[in-house]
């Protein structure tokens, strides 16, 4: 089932719960628009290549759309799509005035020069620039794109407009109006949600076994913030393999260790696989890879009692109908990784207002964003009796639902 397919599914789950009629279902189970672009590029070697992009805006009913840009060679309009629907459901969540967006290229941005990324950014800007905006559409990085590129596609917009426009982007360096807590923002997100599930469940986050798959940004700084936390993290793993030590890991030193692309079990010798971190014995589990980790072949022999989803889409719907069932207490990604579009936001409003606040501030506004956002969605899944998956994509979809109501349009 793909990811777009997989996402209707639940959201028409959600909307029958809630009591609307058919028409919202097929109002919100596609975006508004999506805009396909052909971006020419000329190479460090003078030649011409022509790249495909995609803008996708799912619904700006509640307010301009929000979401990132990724630059990879798996891109698909249907991936952006189904990004785009879950980027609205995020701002649901966390109560943003935003509707999702999502972009993408489809390149390998491992295989190009600084100064090819350079064009690429620039061109996707001006191919894109009738529909975006700090009042249309705000864009922000994702895999593979960072706040260097975010400077690139600002300096771009504010060109083609005449005016400087750092609201256009999120995700900026902080010399440019950049938000600081924003590079640390969404595992600082996973971090308060695993504390709140922790305390639903009766664990101690000291001394808590926690086994973390994925050592990029996310995954690392979770490490990090688990570590600092008291919590053990008994395993990590990135593309090539994974590392257990049942007395914890060092993470100070494994981070040292780590290279560019986040990847540090290369230096082992006694690693593990993937399938075998994913089923250790420990008490919080959090995919923070990719997605599709935790299926119907695996979901039966997973060994924690919280399942805390940072990356998107990690495990598919058969597999958290079986982990509910086994009474694991399962947080959806659109809720437990909303930290970085929180932040996101907190850096639009600091740049339409010209005033700037302090890390601890920031992070002062995100627990209490994250903490009301987790209560309404456990609290919703107990009165309703359904697990947090569902309960997530009801409180998502209903501020939606409710401002496309009023809007007139359904």
């Amino acid at each position: 089932m793909n990811l777009l397919h997989s996402t209707q599914t639940v959201i028409k789950e959600a909307l029958e719960k809630l009591g609307y009629q058919e028409a919202m279902y097929e109002l919100l189970k596609e975006p508004l628009r999506v805009l396909t672009v052909r971006i020419p590029v000329r190479m460090d070697n003078g030649e011409v290549k022509v790249f495909t992009g995609y803008r996708s805006q799912h619904n700006d009913a509640v307010g301009p759309a929000k979401g990132g840009i990724r630059f990879h060679p798996d891109v698909t309009e249907d991936e952006v799509k189904a990004l785009s629907i879950w980027m609205s459901l995020k701002a649901g969540i966390v109560d943003l005035p935003y509707g999702g967006g999502k972009g993408g290229i489809i390149c390998d941005p491992r295989e190009m020069s600084f100064r090819e990324l350079e064009r690429l950014s620039r061109g996707y800007v001006r191919a894109i620039s009738q529909i975006v905006g700090p009042t249309k559409d705000i864009p922000a990085p994702d895999v593979f794109t960072n706040s260097q590129i975010m400077a690139w596609m600002m300096d771009e917009y504010s060109r083609i407009r005449e005016f400087d426009s750092p609201g256009f982007i999120t995700g900026k360096p902080i010399a440019l109006g950049g938000s600081h807590g924003r590079e640390t923002a969404t595992a600082k997100g996973v971090t308060i949600c695993i504390r709140e599930a922790a305390k639903r469940r009766g664990i101690k986050l000291e001394g808590a076994r926690v086994v973390v798959q994925g050592f990029g940004n996310a995954g690392s700084y979770l490490s990090k913030f688990m570590h600092d936390a008291g919590a053990k993290v008994v395993g990590i793993s990135d593309a090539y393999g994974a590392l257990y030590d049942p007395n914890g890991l060092d993470i100070d030193y494994l981070l040292d260790r780590r290279d560019s692309f986040g990847t540090v079990t290369k230096l082992f010798t006694n690693t593990i696989s993937n399938k075998e971190l994913l089923e250790l014995e420990c008490d919080i589990l959090v995919p923070a890879a990719i997605e599709n980790q935790i299926t119907a072949q695996n979901a039966h022999n997973i060994k924690a009692q919280i399942v805390v989803e940072a990356a998107n889409g990690p495990t598919t719907l058969e597999a958290t109908k079986i982990l509910t069932e086994r009474g694991i207490l399962l947080v959806p990604d659109v809720l437990a990784s909303s930290g970085g579009v929180t932040v996101s936001y907190f850096e639009w409003v600091q740049n339409n207002q010209g005033y700037y606040w302090s890390e601890e501030e920031v992070i002062e506004k995100l627990e209490k964003v994250l903490v009301k956002a987790f209560e309404n969605v456990y609290s919703l899944a107990q009165t309703r009796r359904v697990d947090m998956r569902l309960a997530a994509y009801m409180v998502g979809v209903r501020k939606m639902a409710e401002a496309s109501r009023f809007r007139g349009w359904v």
